[in-house]
């Protein structure tokens, strides 16, 4: 008989490179009000707070964020919209926190007016913004062959839900956490998962990492948007504890990344890919989690 997961929280994050930091003052917002039954109550709220994104001189876009790590979103944004190249040449990444801008500066001259009249709104808690040649590039797109223990997942789902986190503080926020085998590596958070998603990308780009070995893992749903990124980050394998949807399903059995979704204590569900998955762990023998788990598979 299985056992039930422990929700203790974990108290050492040191494996991660970067970790939630929930305490973080400008993060959230003490407000007062009242509960059901009327009496008093203070509750922690997210903050958001606008970023606007330049390229050179160009104003791409303004993101609704929580404001950390600002750079990596400029970059993984600019990234993972294909308006920055493997082959540009980086000369800064400028953040003006009282402007509340990033500049995102290349030695080549960069024009996106074209691109930028094409905006398709995206699904989600915060809607993100694409442009409407999002599939381009996707034609080219070639993932590794990555092989994917079932034991190594059953063990990224348990640390995950355990680590502490802006979503177990304060809820209404999304997490994108990149890992290698069972080791969770970048954890990041945001009140929109394609946020979260590309601060990691801006990371990645920035520490020169390879995606070749890698899973994403988000506590979001797994859309087209998210199915989209994964596949430009070139990350073979994304996964969540949320549900599914069609167009995301039918974008990932086209690009062959493997998809995982509804990832909770013993159970998951692999709607493409499940070639790269090797089944070396019992279900029956993966401690399960209680029906009341603190962690939900969306921003609450």
């Amino acid at each position: 008989m299985s056992g039930k997961i422990k929700l203790a929280r974990i108290e050492d994050t040191s494996g991660y490179l970067i970790a939630p930091d929930p305490a973080q003052p400008r993060l959230t917002r003490a407000v007062e009000g009242t509960d059901q039954n009327g009496h008093v109550i203070q509750l922690n709220v997210v903050e958001e707070r606008p970023l606007t994104i330049f390229l050179n001189a160009q104003e791409i876009v303004t993101a609704m964020t929580i404001g950390d790590y600002p750079a990596y979103l400029a970059l993984g944004f600019l990234r993972n919209q294909g308006m920055l190249r493997d082959d540009d040449e980086l000369l800064g990444v400028d953040y003006d926190e009282e402007l509340e801008t990033v500049v995102v500066r290349t030695a080549s001259q960069t024009t996106y007016e074209e691109k930028l009249k094409k905006r398709t709104r995206t699904s989600g808690c915060a809607v993100g913004t694409v442009f409407g040649d999002m599939m381009e590039g996707l034609e080219d797109v070639s993932l590794p062959d990555l092989k994917v223990r079932t034991s190594d997942l059953y063990a990224l789902a348990a640390t995950i839900s355990r680590t502490p986190s802006l979503y177990l503080e304060a809820g209404a926020i999304h997490g994108t956490i990149l890992c290698h085998g069972d080791r969770p590596l970048v954890y990041m958070e945001d009140v929109g998962r394609h946020n979260a998603v590309d601060k990691i990308a801006g990371w990645m780009l920035s520490e020169g990492v390879s995606a070749d070995d890698k899973i994403l893992y988000t506590t979001g749903r797994l859309t087209s948007e998210m199915v989209i990124k994964t596949a430009m980050m070139g990350i073979p394998v994304l996964t969540s504890r949320s549900g599914f949807t069609a167009w995301g399903v039918e974008i990932a059995q086209q690009i062959g990344l493997t998809l995982i979704g509804r990832m909770k204590g013993q159970r998951f569900v692999c709607l493409a890919g499940e070639a790269r998955l090797i089944r070396d762990a019992d279900p029956t023998k993966v401690a399960d989690e209680p029906r009341k788990m603190g962690r939900k598979g969306a921003g609450r």
